[in-house]
């Protein structure tokens, strides 16, 4: 139980640490505005794709039947864009952030799951979801980088540190309470695939693109490689 936490607790804590690193902009702010930023968006949407392709919904289409997955997948973008008309009422830049949560919760469970029923393979995912939460974080910290009292930068690391406790928090649930409950891990793992997807083609994939330059792309592939290297080793192939 105690080695669970604290992978979840690794997993969660590379929010924040994305977010700390995002802070820092002395080295050349210029560059780290245009280039590496756009960089680091496209890994973090390589790494989402590969979340989506490679885990959320091959595993949740496995413990659903017949078309079932697609329902779950359709309410799942329904429901995020629904959230995302609501923020962007509210004047808020929150595509990433709700990505970041949409991947990481989903793939929290199902690490609780998986330490239930094959506990060598949780820590590799456990890793691989970190490997995924570090850019993610950097671009949140970013995408929340504009003025007011809500997004001062100390306050929006305890945030950070705060949405890291999701980590812990559904890992335990997964490994409680859906471990014998595979239809309702699948439904959950599809509904948040489609969230997602929405985000990227909505919100995420339109930031990457920068005239001229062929790092943003190539960083979106080197995210999905990342991914399926992780599939790989887990024994998806």
């Amino acid at each position: 139980m105690i080695e669970m936490l604290l992978y979840a607790a690794f997993a969660g804590a590379m929010i924040p640490l994305g977010g700390w690193l995002a802070r820092y902009e002395t080295i050349s702010p210029r560059w780290l505005d245009t280039e590496l930023r756009h960089s680091v968006i496209a890994f973090g949407a390589g790494a989402l794709l590969s979340a989506v392709a490679l885990v959320l919904v091959p595993q949740g289409a496995d413990n659903l039947p017949g078309l079932w997955p697609i329902f779950w997948l359709g309410i799942g973008a329904v429901a995020m864009a629904a959230l995302d008309l609501w923020t962007a009422r509210r004047k808020g830049q929150r595509a990433q952030m709700l990505a970041m949560l949409s991947d990481f919760t989903p793939e929290a469970l199902a690490m609780g799951a998986l330490f239930a029923a094959r506990p060598g393979d949780a820590p590799l995912l456990a890793l691989m979801i970190g490997l995924q939460n570090l850019p993610e974080g950097f671009n949140a910290y970013r995408e929340a980088d504009t003025p007011g009292p809500d997004t001062r930068p100390d306050r929006r690391l305890r945030s950070f540190l705060l949405l890291s406790l999701v980590g812990p928090v559904a890992t335990l649930a997964g490994y409680f309470l859906l471990a014998d409950l595979p239809q309702t891990t699948g439904a959950i793992m599809c509904a948040a695939a489609g969230g997602i997807l929405f985000l990227m083609f909505q919100d995420i994939a339109p930031q990457v693109r920068l005239e001229k330059r062929l790092a943003p792309p190539m960083a979106a592939i080197a995210g999905f490689a990342l991914g399926l290297a992780g599939d790989i080793l887990i024994g998806g192939h």
